[in-house]
C-alpha cells in the first residue's frame, strides 16, 4: 500500500507529486483545500486526517475521514488516531493536557497505523514548551504496539523504532509503503 503523508507545511502545495498513492494521510495543521489538492494530485482512494493545534474546529469535508478517536479499515489495514497537541496556551482548538489524552486512549483499540498530530513524549520532541509529545502515546505503543505511529507537529522528518513500532515524524510530505 502506497501512502503519502503530509503535515504542517503549507508550502507543499507547490511540491505535490503527481504520483499514485492508495492512501493520503494528513497529520494536521494543513488547510482542507491543501489536503484535497494533495488527494487529487496522487489520485488516492482513501483520505485520512487528524486536526492539529492550528486547525479550526470545523469538521473535515468529504471525502476526508477524521480519525480522531475512531478506527477505519482500508484493504486489511486498521487506521486510527488522535488530534491536537499539548495544552500550551489557555485557549485554542485541539489542545489537551496529558491526563486528558491518557483517559481518551486508555480504551482505544489496537490499530496497525496510529495517526496523531503530536508525537509520543521524548520521541522527536522539539522543545520543552510547545513541541512536547504525549506520554499517553508512549503508553499506547507499549500496550498495543501498532506497526506505525505517524505524527506531525514537531517539524521533523525522522523515524524512530520503539519496540515493534516505527514512529515517523513528517514535516511537509513523505512516502511510506505499508506491506499488505
Amino acid at each position: 500500500m502506497n501512502v503519502l503523508i503530509i503535515a504542517d507545511d503549507e508550502l507543499i502545495n507547490g511540491r505535490l507529486p503527481e504520483s499514485h498513492a492508495d492512501v493520503l494521510i494528513s497529520c494536521g495543521d494543513l488547510p482542507d483545500d491543501i489536503i484535497m489538492k494533495a488527494a487529487g494530485c496522487c489520485s488516492c482512494r482513501q483520505v485520512f486526517a487528524v486536526k492539529g493545534n492550528h486547525d479550526s474546529a470545523a469538521s473535515f469535508p468529504q471525502p476526508i475521514v477524521d480519525l480522531h478517536l475512531k478506527t477505519h479499515d482500508f484493504h486489511g489495514v486498521r487506521f486510527g488516531g488522535f488530534c491536537g497537541a499539548w495544552k500550551y496556551k489557555p485557549k485554542g482548538h485541539h489542545l489537551f493536557d496529558q491526563d486528558e489524552v491518557e483517559t481518551a486512549l486508555r480504551s482505544f483499540p489496537h490499530v496497525d497505523v496510529f495517526v496523531s498530530h503530536n508525537s509520543p513524549r521524548l520521541i522527536h520532541d522539539k522543545d520543552e514548551e510547545v513541541h512536547v509529545g504525549f506520554v499517553a502515546l508512549n503508553n499506547y505503543i507499549g500496550r498495543h504496539q501498532p506497526r506505525y505511529v505517524l505524527h506531525g507537529h514537531q517539524h521533523v522528518n525522522q523515524e524512530t523504532r520503539v519496540q515493534a513500532t516505527t514512529v515517523i515524524g513528517t514535516y511537509g510530505l513523505r512516502w511510506l509503503v505499508i506491506p499488505e
